[in-house]
């Protein structure tokens, strides 16, 4: 499901984590007709994601749509491991994921934005966006930069052209320390815990659109 659901501003202005966000999202029309623009975005964005966001677009530009489609599905919706819901590779479907969702659900709130029923709140193109709009969002990958970093190792291991687009994410945060490495490496070893139980959805409403308006 796409669920961009504003214009994207100007090329010129469009935040490197908005950028993040459009190109993790499912690939439609209006991605590829908007490629040019999203070229001339990466030439503005913060130098250290500037190569990996070439990268992508290189690949996405060469690919034909129907194609880069499959391969999306064949990513996210079929690999265990690179499911984009940040909170995923640490607790699973456990009761303990269901209480971080409220971290992320204050945070929304906090920031003037109404959780709806979307999606959940740590699918990573919303947070994404939500760091584009609010330093709050941006705290949250900050706070989750482990997360960040198993999505970005299970995206090179499926060896996709997606793992760039991680590549450039986390070049705009802090380097992992070693002891965040160790932890990274253990949850990768040992995969997500089990334990099924209802998580309720919960997301910012039209994407992200609250009293702080859209941009």
């Amino acid at each position: 499901m796409n669920v961009l659901l504003r214009p994207a501003a100007a090329p010129a202005t469009i935040s490197p984590y908005k950028l993040g966000s459009l190109l993790l999202q499912y690939p439609t029309v209006a991605l590829f007709e908007g490629l040019a623009e999203l070229e001339k975005a990466v030439e503005s964005t913060a130098s250290g994601s500037r190569e990996p966001f070439r990268r992508f677009l290189s690949w996405l530009v060469a690919t034909p749509p129907e194609s880069v489609a499959q391969h999306y599905v064949e990513t996210f919706d079929l690999r265990r491991r690179c499911t984009l819901y940040l909170t995923y590779y640490r607790y699973g479907d456990t009761r303990k994921r269901g209480m971080s969702m409220l971290a992320f659900k204050a945070a929304y709130r906090g920031a003037g934005f109404d959780p709806s029923t979307d999606e959940l709140p740590d699918y990573l193109p919303m947070v994404l966006d939500f760091a584009a709009l609010s330093p709050r969002g941006e705290s949250l990958l900050r706070a989750h930069r482990t997360d960040l970093e198993l999505v970005r190792t299970a995206l090179r291991d499926a060896e996709t052209a997606y793992a760039n687009v991680l590549d450039g994410v986390c070049a705009l945060l802090p380097k992992l320390g070693k002891r965040d490495v160790a932890n990274v490496q253990k949850v990768w070893q040992d995969g997500p815990p089990e334990e099924d139980v209802g998580l309720e959805p919960f997301a910012p409403p039209g994407y992200l659109e609250g009293r702080e308006g859209s941009r």
